[in-house]
């Protein structure tokens, strides 16, 4: 657990110390120049950098142990962080690209000046940047391995939004710099700035796309998602595997942070325990689920008979007709 928590900040503090480098170079290209493309890349490298910050400001805060006001700890507030990542990807770098893209398409044309600069600016970022994209290309792999996913999946489903968001932004940024290169190569040969206003208007989509990409998983992760349907299943199967149940009525469960998973069962017990003996099975099967499955927190488990009306169509509305398969 401690290195998983030491590898997301070194994969977030490396992206963010090369977009920083990166911004200024391209900031410098792109005044020299006089780029569209090069001076919207600029702001995507700004915009990266802001990213890394918030991302640094998740990880401190969803650390902090749990207190009275916050009795299930600050694992959500990653999800929180990552969502406004999200949305600074989206207002610093895709809407200040497409200004530029439309202003350079639609305004006076000016001149290309010292491409060369420009070229070898975007090599130096594609160089740093590629460090970087590594790193989170990494961490990601790994993080779907241990979790049995796919690469893709992961990246979709994944609880760790903090590698998800630089591999994303690198993947962006790396794409971004191939259109930036295009755009001024475009430029240089035909004279016309059009290329260069298309190239800032793509990298724009592009940082819009990756921003929805992004909104769209923290936002599931705030609201409450359940645990992969892996756990569940091993939870139900382990809890129905218990000689003192009778059947696992209702199993719900919530992502509450990184590694941390919140599960609610509803049990029908064996009607001869004594009130005694099912606090004592409560509780050991409490243990036992966090003994054997470490990204499982909290438990709670209620004792409930299986033949209840309401409970079984609460469970019917929100699972069908299959509620725990």
């Amino acid at each position: 657990m401690a290195a998983e928590k030491e590898e997301s900040t070194l994969t977030v503090v490396l992206a963010g110390s090369v977009n920083l480098l990166i911004a200024v170079l391209k900031l410098v290209a792109g005044l020299i120049t006089g780029s569209a493309a090069m001076l919207s890349e600029s702001a995507h490298s700004v915009a990266d950098t802001i990213t890394e910050i918030l991302l640094l400001t998740a990880l401190r805060v969803s650390r902090k142990p749990a207190d009275r006001a916050h009795p299930f700890g600050y694992g959500k507030a990653r999800y929180f962080w990552s969502l406004l990542a999200a949305v600074s990807i989206f207002a610093s770098g895709a809407m200040f690209a497409l200004y530029e893209g439309v202003s350079t398409i639609f305004g006076v044309a000016e001149e290309q000046t010292s491409p060369l600069v420009a070229y070898l600016v975007l090599a130096a970022a594609f160089a740093l940047e590629s460090v970087s994209w590594t790193q989170a290309l990494r961490q990601v792999r790994r993080d779907a391995r241990d979790q049995g996913r796919t690469f893709r999946r992961q990246l979709r489903y994944g609880d760790d939004p903090t590698a998800t968001t630089v591999f994303y932004e690198d993947t962006a940024a790396l794409s971004g710099l191939l259109i930036a290169f295009a755009g001024v190569g475009l430029h240089q040969l035909t004279g016309s700035a059009v290329w260069d206003g298309v190239a800032s208007v793509v990298i724009g989509l592009l940082l819009a796309v990756v921003a929805f990409l992004l909104g769209r998983a923290n936002a599931a992760l705030l609201i409450g998602r359940q645990a992969s349907p892996g756990l569940v299943y091993a939870i139900r199967d382990h809890l129905s595997a218990a000689p003192e149940v009778d059947a696992v009525v209702d199993l719900q469960t919530m992502l509450i942070g990184t590694d941390s998973v919140l599960v609610c069962s509803r049990v029908d017990f064996d009607d001869s325990l004594t009130a005694g003996e099912l606090e004592r099975v409560c509780v050991r099967l409490a243990g036992e689920l966090q003994s054997d499955f470490h990204d499982v927190t909290e438990v709670f488990i209620e004792p409930v008979p299986r033949s209840n009306e309401d409970l079984r169509a609460a469970v019917l509305d929100r699972y069908g007709s299959r509620p725990g398969g």
